[in-house]
């Protein structure tokens, strides 16, 4: 399989996740203070929305590169 056809795939996956799910979460840690033996650190959690176009368009060309890695072998 070539690198094109992999890249191709890993786009249509990418895009339908996007589609899916519409969003991801994730959770950073944000401010961190020492005061002697006390620690504090404060987590705090960051939501990632997917554009639909973003999703479509990832999908779209990934079939695309897919078409033309398949037409060129």
């Amino acid at each position: 399989m070539s690198a094109v056809k992999i890249v191709a795939i890993v786009l249509i996956i990418a895009g339908l996740l996007g589609l899916v799910y519409g969003s991801f979460s994730y959770t950073r840690e944000t401010q961190e203070a020492k005061i002697g033996p006390l620690e504090l650190s404060v987590k705090d959690t960051q939501t990632v929305n997917v554009p639909v176009w973003a999703g479509v368009g990832a999908v779209v060309a990934g079939g695309v590169l897919l078409l033309l890695a398949s037409k060129k072998s």
